[in-house]
């Protein structure tokens, strides 16, 4: 399943790339990007697990930048 979420509050392009990374790690996730200019993420991961891996993003992306919110 693919989704894209807004981004709110993220304030520089290295905290998306490291967002980025710190997701794609996350097991079940398929595919991750996060984009800066756009304040965007696209991420594809398991349909039948994605809630379970939907908190973990959540929880990586407060790790790298506490302000950043996921709209979903």
């Amino acid at each position: 399943m693919k989704k894209v979420y807004k981004l709110e509050d993220l304030d520089c392009a290295n905290c998306a790339a490291r967002m980025e990374r710190a997701i794609a790690r996350i097991d079940g996730v398929d595919a991750v990007s996060v984009n800066f200019l756009t304040q965007r993420m696209a991420l594809e991961a398991d349909e039948s697990r994605f809630e379970e891996i939907m908190e973990r993003v959540v929880k990586a992306c407060k790790r790298v930048e506490p302000d950043c919110r996921i709209l979903r």
